[in-house]
């Protein structure tokens, strides 16, 4: 049986069964391992597709990613066992690896091919992201200026990178977090800030309900 030493909650009967075969030698680790490739397969595969859009993936480019990430996930997972607490299923805690060498096999992938106008701040295409309509422009003609305009003035550097990574060039959440050597949850925290700022200074203005 598994050793409990350092594991901060008793484990489920599922979980202590992945760490007994993980931990053991022989066929019965094999066996262990190459169930647990697949589960991180399906994950990774599923993951990709979801957010495979906005880097506009292939199917065969989707499958050898899916694949990198799994390979690479399943060798730190197994290489750590010792730090799984039991704070959550097994399974929960291994599908974290994969969903992080997800995010930077897209990444990567991303910076491989970049689009040629990549860098280009494309302020004009704000009305269509937005949804406003060309028949309104003298109404939304001066939001856009004054978003401008607050972009410049009221956000941090960072959150003016940020933001006009994401939102004017359109750098996907992935790409943007390997090239600044940060996280997706650091990054829509940066936004999240960046956008309560932008509202505050926008509805001060006139150009939109303040929040309550």
């Amino acid at each position: 049986m598994v050793s409990t030493e350092g594991v901060a909650h008793p484990l489920d009967a599922d979980s202590a069964r992945w760490l007994d075969e993980l931990n053991a030698s022989g066929r019965p680790r094999e066996s262990a391992v190459s169930e647990l490739y697949a589960l991180l397969l399906r994950i990774a595969r599923s993951e990709l597709h979801r957010r495979g859009t906005q880097t506009r993936l292939g199917s065969a480019e989707v499958d050898d990613l899916a694949h990198q990430a799994t390979a690479d996930a399943l060798l730190a997972i197994t290489a750590k066992l010792g730090q799984f607490r039991g704070e959550s299923r097994f399974t929960t805690w291994a599908y974290r690896f994969v969903i992080l060498e997800v995010s930077r096999k897209l990444g990567r992938h991303f910076w491989r091919n970049p689009p040629a106008r990549l860098g280009v701040e494309e302020w004009e295409r704000l009305p269509d992201r937005f949804g406003l309509e060309p028949s309104q422009e003298s109404e939304w003609r001066g939001l856009i200026d004054r978003l401008r305009s607050a972009v410049e003035s009221e956000l941090t550097p960072h959150q003016r990178r940020v933001f006009v990574a994401i939102v004017l060039t359109g750098i996907p959440l992935d790409a943007l977090a390997v090239q600044l050597d940060t996280t997706r949850n650091a990054l829509y925290k940066t936004m999240f800030d960046a956008r309560g700022k932008l509202r505050a200074c926008l509805a001060a203005d006139g150009y939109l309900e303040p929040v309550e």
